[in-house]
């Protein structure tokens, strides 16, 4: 006994082509942000856009957003209270600039 093809019957598949190829495509996008916050990208590390500032000229240019997606590293370092990002140029060509601040953290004890 064969069984009868679907697309004589009315009944459609359960993952048409539309859906596969968005489906690859958000699966696609989780892996390049995935990608990029670990290579330590700037964008995927809390940055916001008034900070990607990266030639001091007051304004923000798309071209500096999008440096901040691919060309700009940062390192996140915390010594005690005081935390520290180091901004970079991916391709080592040096530091763009360090902003540190201190965190104070409530004491256990007192709550």
């Amino acid at each position: 006994m064969s069984r009868p093809d679907p697309s004589l019957s009315g009944i459609r598949p359960r993952f048409p082509l539309r859906r596969k190829i968005l489906l690859g495509i958000v699966v696609g996008l989780l892996a390049l942000v995935a990608g990029l916050h670990y290579t330590g990208s700037a964008a995927t590390h809390g940055i916001t856009t008034r900070d990607m500032d990266w030639n001091a000229d007051g304004t923000v240019t798309q071209g500096e957003i999008a440096q901040a997606i691919f060309s700009v590293v940062v390192e996140q370092k915390q010594d005690g209270n005081r935390q520290c990002n180091t901004f970079a140029w991916r391709s080592g060509a040096g530091t763009i600039r360090m902003d540190c601040k201190t965190v104070f953290q409530a004491d256990a004890a007192t709550k």
